[in-house]
């Protein structure tokens, strides 16, 4: 399986207009995988079949404070009976553990960094921790 193309179709953010600060923010992620489908190679010239899957991204800062959502799609090379395997499963809406992995991976990776850019632009908290350097303990 390999990733031949990735891209974001729709990146909305939203802030609520309470400027109080808030205790015990949550913040939530989650992702959806809405389609999978085959594309025509013959199109692409690329050797195997394609696969097509759409997904959306969202995180929300409860109780209600903001909102990030993403949706994209991601274009897969992969060999004739991978794609025949993803496909048939896909029809009762099921994805192999393998194949979930690869996908939500590759949604986590692209997606969180736009998602920690956007939330920088909008002065949000960061919906994960970043590294720091600490000052070391004497004992």
């Amino acid at each position: 399986m390999r990733l031949i193309g990735f891209n974001f179709t729709k990146i909305s953010i939203e802030k609520a207009g309470s400027s109080k600060p808030i205790d015990n923010l949550k913040i939530n992620t989650e992702i959806d995988i809405s389609e999978i489908k085959e594309l025509d190679s013959k199109v692409l010239e690329i050797k195997g079949e394609i696969i097509e899957s759409k997904f959306s991204y969202k995180i929300k800062y409860e109780p209600e404070f903001a909102n990030v959502g993403l949706e994209g799609r991601i274009i897969l090379s992969v060999n004739p009976k991978e794609a025949k395997d993803i496909l048939k499963e896909w029809k009762s809406k099921k994805m192999s553990e393998d194949f979930r992995l690869f996908l939500f991976n590759i949604i986590l990776k692209r997606s969180t960094l736009k998602a920690l850019q956007l939330e920088e632009e909008l002065g949000l908290p960061l919906h994960m921790p970043m590294p720091s350097f600490r000052k070391e303990k004497k004992e």
